[in-house]
């Protein structure tokens, strides 16, 4: 008789949400256009990009207060949307957190939390405390919301959507109506509790900065559809476009021609491999890849491999923002504009004549 035959292949757990090809029409209009995606539990995906780009629309159909057209979610492998079903908000185990904290001004803190329980008095009061703690409001239960900042209501909402600890966590802008200088220290509270509580985070934001210190993986979306995806250091690093590259940061762009694989340029020869010969290309480097040196009776420093060929520009102003100075150049050649950032204090006069190599390295070749 032969002998059964085991599998030493654990078994491999389905993420937490799937979403597959979920497409959303307004009017005729597509404003969710196949977005697929998928994160594990105690994952934190933001989903990024600018204003009506279908973001929201994604998390609303998510959550289930929105149906799409097409397309599937799945949560730990059990489908809830797809043809013919969509499971209500209240059996697809989501918390949510949206831009208004939409708090119950009637209840106090404390109620406000345990609103979502279910179970004894006792189990709600000790879950609503342990809750309280961690997000740093112990003592604030009998506390109505008037009666507390703008951050400590924030708190209070992540809290009372934490509270039945949900599989998924969908926050939309949550952060939008803070103060600037309370940001980032609730940022890192509310990222530290969930973590602590190990739901599926899907985060929608515009802001690239909450994006690089929030997420373990961002999905960057243009016009209805996801463009690119992967850790916040790649994404940022290896943009698929140029659109990408200056969702993050401002860009200062290089044109040239590519011929034989080589684009000229006024810093030497860039290779651009890929682009058909007499190709139109566009080299895009960060302002602070740019380095500056002075200028030497006409010459600048010595061309180096990492560096290449420095070119010569003029001083058009210069700008102190605090961590960091602008310095905005023309550029001998053919009078282009250029953006280098410098760390600290650096604030030449507007007609200072100086040199700039930037770091082949840093840069991105697209077709223009």
């Amino acid at each position: 008789m032969p002998h059964p035959v085991f599998s030493s292949v654990p078994a491999v757990a389905p993420p937490r949400l799937e979403v597959q090809s979920l497409s959303r029409t307004f009017g005729g209009r597509p404003v969710v256009d196949g977005v697929s995606l998928t994160i594990a539990a105690g994952q934190v995906t933001c989903l990024l990009g600018p204003s009506g780009c279908g973001k929201s629309t994604t998390l609303r159909m998510i959550a289930g207060v929105d149906t799409p057209d097409a397309g599937h979610i799945r949560i730990d492998g059990a489908e809830v949307c797809g043809p013919g079903l969509s499971l209500p908000p209240e059996a697809r185990g989501v918390g949510l957190m949206f831009q208004d904290f939409a708090l119950f001004p009637h209840l106090t803190v404390a109620q406000n939390v345990a609103f979502g329980l279910r179970g004894d008095r006792e189990a709600k009061s000790r879950r609503v405390g342990e809750l309280l703690d961690r997000v740093n409001l112990s003592g604030y239960g009998a506390k109505h919301p008037h009666e507390l900042s703008g951050g400590e209501q924030q708190r209070v909402a992540l809290a009372r959507a934490l509270a039945p600890r949900p599989r998924i966590m969908l926050m939309d802008e949550p952060f939008s109506g803070l103060d600037n200088r309370l940001r980032d220290g609730i940022r890192d509270t509310t990222l530290e509790v969930l973590k602590e509580e190990g739901a599926a985070v899907l985060l929608v934001t515009h802001e690239p900065d909450e994006a690089l210190r929030m997420a373990d993986e961002i999905a960057l979306m243009r016009g209805g559809r996801i463009v690119q995806c992967g850790s916040p250091y790649n994404i940022y690093n290896s943009p698929a476009d140029k659109a990408a590259a200056a969702f993050f940061s401002d860009v200062n762009v290089i044109r040239g021609v590519s011929r034989g694989a080589l684009t000229l340029t006024p810093f030497g020869e860039f290779l651009t491999p890929g682009h058909a010969d007499g190709a139109p290309v566009e080299i895009i480097i960060r302002p602070q890849h740019l380095k500056i040196d002075f200028d030497r009776g006409g010459r600048g420093p010595n061309p180096t491999p990492m560096d290449g060929t420095p070119a010569r520009g003029t001083v058009v102003r210069s700008r102190f923002l605090g961590r960091e100075s602008l310095v905005e150049f023309s550029m001998d050649y053919a009078g282009e504009k250029l953006t280098a950032a410098v760390p600290g204090v650096f604030l030449p006069k507007p007609g200072t004549v100086l040199w700039l190599m930037i770091r082949r390295d840093r840069c991105f070749v697209f077709p223009a």
